[in-house]
């Protein structure tokens, strides 16, 4: 069975990976890719690595879908969905901040979206109609603490550091993206107001309620393309084998998310939709560490596993990827 499938927004870094994932689902048929701004292109002049696997060019007209990917700027996508006739049995998933974030308010003002992250709320997520696409950041630091949350765990304050490349920016150029900045350099960007922390603290509360300790993050942006390292730890008051049989029992049911014994590094990760977690007890203390690519477990390959399960098919069909290795 094919699934007609629409994306708003197919020109910036997300919707690049949507379709070249897409193009290659085994049950999707690509109706159209939405952009004013290249209507009429081929997707290939924008994309120019899908040369030679589509020769779909962008459009400026909508048409109906079974489902439709929304991969516009922050604070586009509720305009979208208000100024456009969207059929009712429309699947719609969206990839930025703009739904996800009523989340975090106690689902006021949230027009029927439920949160996209797998791994927290599988079920949910099957019954929907809409979802909100979880933030990067927000994923690969939620994969590292869901465990501890399930099982009440959290018993003081979160310390999280975290690296991801230049793509998590986006496609628009600032000064802090142009590669003579970023080439050789390293920076801290909004240390402890992170838009993600939002709702990283909302889903370690709907996990373990009351939960109200200090959740200090700070990011950092990396000197390569793509992929995120987040270095997490709080206090643990079991052992080691304790903490890695609570990470192995918790995602045993997960395709994407793996428990690694030895070191892991970022670049085993990247280009797929896996999340490694590494779990060590150190004094007191049990350390996480998580990697994924901020471009697919992070926003379109999530988007992709959302999609399976909005529709009942394998999770991760059209998801099994290599990582670059080396």
């Amino acid at each position: 069975m094919k699934i007609s499938v629409g994306i708003a927004g197919g020109a910036g870094y997300t919707g690049g990976e949507l379709l070249r994932l897409l193009l290659h689902h085994p049950h999707v048929e690509i109706k159209f890719v939405h952009s004013t701004s290249n209507a009429g292109n081929k997707l290939y002049a924008v994309h120019s690595d899908l040369l030679g696997d589509t020769e779909l060019s962008f459009s400026g007209e909508l048409q109906q879908v079974d489902a439709l990917f929304l991969c516009l700027p922050h604070g586009k996508s509720k305009d979208f969905v208000k100024d456009n006739n969207i059929a009712p049995t429309t699947k719609i998933i969206d990839l930025s901040t703009d739904f996800r974030h009523s989340f975090t308010d106690n689902n006021r003002d949230f027009e029927g979206f439920v949160y996209g992250l797998p791994e927290f709320q599988k079920e949910e997520i099957k019954k929907a109609q809409r979802i909100a696409n979880p933030g990067c950041f927000a994923t690969a630091i939620q994969l590292a603490l869901l465990p501890l949350a399930a099982t009440n765990q959290l018993s003081g304050a979160i310390h999280i550091s975290a690296i991801t490349g230049s793509t998590g920016a986006g496609r628009g150029l600032s000064d802090t993206t142009h590669f003579s900045w970023r080439e050789g350099n390293i920076s801290v960007y909004k240390q402890f107001t992170h838009q993600h922390l939002k709702e990283i603290k909302a889903t370690l509360g709907k996990l373990q309620k009351g939960f109200s300790e200090a959740v200090n993050f700070i990011p950092y942006r990396g000197n390569f393309a793509r992929g995120i390292l987040a270095s997490v730890y709080t206090p643990w008051k079991g052992s080691a084998d304790e903490a890695l049989k609570l990470y192995q029992d918790y995602y045993k049911t997960h395709p994407f998310v793996h428990i690694v014994k030895d070191d892991l590094d970022m670049k085993q990760v990247v280009s797929t939709n896996k999340c490694f977690l590494q779990v060590e007890v150190h004094e007191g203390q049990i350390f996480i560490q998580s990697a994924i690519d901020n471009l697919l477990k992070g926003a379109s390959g999530q988007a992709v596993q959302n999609f399976n399960l909005l529709f009942g098919f394998e999770e991760a069909a059209g998801l099994k990827l290599k990582s670059v290795g080396y």
